[in-house]
């Protein structure tokens, strides 16, 4: 049995994921702080408000009773409904430091990327249990490998990261609303409810139309859900297993296919936050949809080329 300080892996790793947890938290405080600090906010206090619940829920969630933590959940989404968040007391960056800076690193920028994504699979190999906080603890190692290269301290970090979080605002919660909000329609019963619909709509079942229902019922069901992880559970059930598996069609290709072909959803749709509304808030687009529009087209001849990969491929 594979221990870390004398910890079994199996044990190690999930409170190794509670302690990123925690970490996220003290971020949102820190957010909360500077907010707090910050002076000509007239949604002060329902920006602090957020910040504060939030990072509540990530430090102390474990402990929360459920009923409580819904509740917590339920005020931060009355405050972002009432628009009451406000980006203030954030570092505003010099932009001619930033262009100093992306002249320096040029595309060196891309390392602690790079990091990440090797050292994970690395471990991910290597140790089997530690998938469910491998990113969490990559992520740490790409933080400080890009203090390293910046020379930034612990200050600078903390400063960046909350202008980031607030950047992003609301939407840092969406993924996880997203996925539980899938686990909720998965045990409801959804998936029952759309393959009674999709079965009245389908004149004759073949292995054309169950791909095609197949391929677009992930693609609609993820741009609805902004994930296709909590819309692959509910379509599987309702649409692949009865219209495509059912008549034969290998399950690991046409589960595969379906996962893909909800990311041509996730191209199209203000819901997938982390995706299309993330970047327009970093990057401080006028066009709230540009990164859409520009995505649009690509994911329609993919979602295309999906079909036809159900069809032929699949069966």
């Amino acid at each position: 049995m594979q221990t870390i300080f004398g910890i079994p892996t199996a044990d190690f790793f999930p409170m190794f994921l509670e302690f990123i947890f925690v970490l996220i938290g003290l971020q949102f405080f820190f957010t909360a702080f500077r907010v707090a600090r910050s002076e000509d906010n007239e949604k002060k206090f329902t920006t602090v408000l957020f910040w504060l619940v939030l990072g509540t829920l990530f430090t102390f969630g474990k402990l929360i009773p459920s009923m409580v933590s819904g509740i917590l959940v339920v005020i931060i989404g009355i405050i972002s409904l009432m628009n009451g968040i406000m980006v203030k007391g954030a570092i505003v960056n010099d932009q001619r430091v930033e262009v100093e800076g992306s002249d320096r690193l040029g595309n060196k920028i891309f390392i602690p990327v790079i990091v990440m994504a090797v050292l994970a699979i690395i471990l991910a190999k290597l140790i089997p249990d530690s998938s469910s906080s491998i990113l969490g603890f990559t992520a740490i190692v790409a933080i400080i490998v890009v203090m390293v290269m910046t020379k930034s301290g612990f200050g600078d970090m903390m400063k960046q990261s909350d202008r980031m979080v607030q950047q992003v605002g609301a939407v840092a919660i969406l993924p996880q609303l997203l996925a539980a909000l899938g686990a909720i329609f998965a045990a409801a019963g959804v998936g029952d409810v759309i393959a009674s619909i999709i079965g009245n709509m389908i004149p004759t079942v073949n292995p054309w139309t169950g791909s095609i229902a197949y391929v677009l019922g992930m693609v609609i069901f993820t741009a609805i859900m902004g994930n296709a992880f909590a819309a692959f559970t509910v379509i599987t059930a309702g649409i692949g297993v009865p219209f495509v598996i059912a008549q034969g069609a290998d399950p690991a290709i046409a589960a595969a296919l379906a996962m893909t072909a909800g990311y041509c959803g996730t191209l199209m749709t203000p819901m997938a936050g982390n995706f299309n509304v993330l970047p327009v808030g970093l990057l401080d687009m006028k066009d709230r949809n540009g990164v859409i529009k520009e995505q649009a087209p690509f994911s329609i001849l993919m979602i295309i080329a999906h079909i036809l990969l159900m069809r032929f491929w699949a069966f």
